[in-house]
């Protein structure tokens, strides 16, 4: 976690801004996630939204039996828990992806010469 600070504390107020609003349209949003676990979350719509898709299909796939209502039952019981750490590593991992991209855009323009 210091690593992710001291590398957005050499980010100018200009940089800082443009990454927080890029990693609003690009990260995943923790509401909506929650919203689709609780209404779709036994077929997996919050899976599909967190591009977990072959664990989605097969929560899709299982909820068409009873049996396998039962066993998605739990899987949706669990990913409650799980689904928090997912929106945030996702959104850690654009965060980062994109402070890299600033500081290699650093090099090529004029403003900041390597």
């Amino acid at each position: 976690m210091d690593y992710g600070i001291s590398r957005k504390s050499q980010l100018d107020t200009r940089e800082l801004l443009l990454l927080e609003a890029e990693v609003k349209s690009k990260g995943k949003n923790m509401v909506v996630a929650y919203v689709l676990w609780y209404f779709l979350g036994i077929f997996g719509g919050h899976r599909f939204y967190m591009g977990r898709n072959g664990s989605a299909i097969a929560q899709l796939i299982l909820s068409i039996t009873v049996f396998g209502m039962i066993a998605t039952f739990v899987w949706w019981i669990v990913d409650a828990f799980l689904l928090h750490t997912w929106v945030k590593e996702h959104n850690a991992m654009v965060e980062n992806r994109l402070i890299d991209q600033i500081f290699m855009d650093r090099g090529r323009s004029p403003e900041y010469p390597i």
